[in-house]
């Protein structure tokens, strides 16, 4: 992500690993399939509880990112974030 803070530019890289032998132990399914379906969910579970709101087609640039980063932890989706 690029913007601004404080005035000043700033660039965020966030991203997420998943260990496949990790995911099938864990969840029965491959680390793609966790990865790949674990977001929407997420996405999802704050809409339906109306942490996230809006009207028409938003993207997830619309909706404040820290709710969704605090249920990555609930969900067991550990993610890292690089300064660039």
């Amino acid at each position: 992500m690029k913007g601004t803070k404080d005035g000043k530019p700033r660039q965020v890289f966030l991203y997420q690993v998943a260990d496949n032998e990790t995911c099938m132990a864990k969840f029965g399914v491959q680390a793609v399939v966790w990865q790949t379906g674990v977001s929407p969910v997420i996405a999802m579970e704050l809409l339906a509880t109306g942490v996230w709101q809006g009207k028409g087609v938003l993207g997830p640039e619309a909706f404040d990112p820290d709710p969704f980063m605090t249920k990555m932890a609930e969900y067991d989706f550990p993610y890292g974030m690089r300064e660039m």
